[in-house]
């Protein structure tokens, strides 16, 4: 197994992917460097998203840790990452295990590729409106699934585990106001991929 991860290791950057990283494992690396050549695949056949930024969640990755990252598709890096919630509904009994649905009433994270739409002032503040663009996430409209900060989110990785949303990757304000410059800067929708 370790000789595979080094030879998609050493493999991927031609085919798009992280070309060094000390933050994710071996089997953590393989998972993003998949959805990194997913992205590029779809991004390329289709001119309405960006083409140069995508963000990434690694739901597997336990939520205390960063998990939601910035990817750099152009120069094949992340160049920032941060904690983000998922869903109350995910939860299992068995503590880092996770379920996912696209059930409305759920509070569950769902799986999948979303747009990530106009903001808003809602609730939590500024919020982004986030279009399900597959099966497993296509209510994500209905739902009101969306990026937002929340002040129970922590800056920094912790030892246990930290709150959970209704569903929507819910993260704190200082990461959030950093993915804003980002999203309000973008011309086109910027992807996210939220995978298991």
């Amino acid at each position: 197994m370790k000789i595979v991860n080094l030879l998609l290791f050493l493999v991927m950057p031609f085919f798009g992917g992280i070309k060094e990283n000390n933050t994710l494992s071996d089997i953590e690396l393989e998972r993003f460097n998949t959805q990194v050549t997913d992205i590029k695949a779809m991004i390329n056949s289709n001119p309405n998203y960006n083409t140069k930024i995508a963000f990434f969640v690694d739901m597997r990755i336990k939520s205390a840790k960063n998990r939601f990252f910035v990817y750099d598709l152009v120069n094949d890096k992340i160049i920032d990452q941060g904690l983000v919630a998922h869903g109350s509904g995910s939860e299992t009994k068995i503590k880092g295990e996770l379920k996912f649905s696209n059930e409305p009433n759920s509070n569950a994270t769902s799986l999948g590729k979303y747009a990530i739409g106009k903001s808003y002032s809602g609730m939590f503040g500024k919020s982004y409106k986030l279009s399900g663009l597959d099966e497993t996430n296509n209510n994500a409209l209905k739902r009101a699934i969306v990026l937002h900060f929340y002040s129970a989110v922590p800056e920094d990785e912790q030892d246990y585990y930290i709150s959970n949303s209704k569903g929507c990757p819910m993260v704190n304000e200082n990461f959030f106001k950093r993915l804003s410059k980002i999203i309000d800067s973008s011309k086109s929708n910027i992807i996210l991929s939220v995978y298991y």
